[in-house]
């Protein structure tokens, strides 16, 4: 899952984006409103938090024109203005939730969560792929019912090809979807934490799920014979 954060409380913005990778996103911020409408513009993100009060645009112009230019992103308004108004003209504007500062990041993470339920609602919290078993509240992996210890980054890769299974993923979806603005393309980390999963999940006298599609990207579930 990858989010964008909007905030120009350069503090809170670092406490935001902490919060968040510490929950197993990726996350790209931004303390500019035109930054972020250009980057809900250039990137597929699950969600993005973005606050009212920022130079260039604010929050919910920054909504607003998203919007109006196809954006279908789950946008979280996050701001210090709590009247009525001000909750109004960013839902009306296109937001999906409201969140008033001072706020938990527990809150933040449940919002988040929810609203990106809302977007895919025929989406369960478990996936299930043969024998591999994923659970996206307690972000937990078993297959054949024994427990699989993934890192949040591993997590976030099986999610992405579970999801689409049977059907194969593009490596640049993929990179779209787990790693943040910093990646660098020229690496070969997409590749290496794909023979971390398949390590982890392949085991010795199991079938293989993970497959490597050629000149495309990848798949999860059994091959076809």
């Amino acid at each position: 899952m990858r989010v964008l954060v909007a905030e120009d409380d350069a503090k809170l913005r670092s406490h935001l984006v902490k919060a968040l990778r510490a929950a197993g996103y990726a996350v790209d911020e931004t303390g500019d409103g035109e930054e972020a409408l250009w980057l809900l513009g250039e990137h597929p993100y699950d969600a993005a938090v973005l606050d009212i009060s920022m130079p260039g645009r604010d929050g919910v112009s920054v909504t607003r024109a998203a919007r109006t230019k196809g954006c279908t992103t789950p946008v979280l308004i996050a701001t210090a203005r709590g009247e009525l108004k001000d909750k109004v003209g960013g839902l009306d504007a296109g937001a999906d939730d409201y969140l008033v500062k001072p706020f938990s990041t527990e809150e933040m993470l449940a919002r988040l969560r929810a609203i990106m339920r809302r977007k895919r609602p025929d989406m369960s919290m478990v996936l299930r792929v043969e024998d591999l078993e994923i659970d996206l509240r307690s972000r937990t992996a078993r297959r054949g019912g024994e427990d699989i210890t993934l890192t949040n980054r591993e997590f976030a890769l099986l999610e992405a090809l579970a999801e689409a299974s049977p059907r194969s993923v593009s490596k640049t979806t993929l990179v779209e979807r787990v790693w943040d603005q910093h990646f660098d393309s020229g690496t070969n980390v997409l590749n290496v934490y794909i023979n971390y999963l398949r390590r982890k999940i392949d085991l010795p006298g199991t079938e293989p799920l993970i497959h490597t599609v050629r000149g495309v990207g990848f798949f999860v579930g059994r091959a076809a014979k």
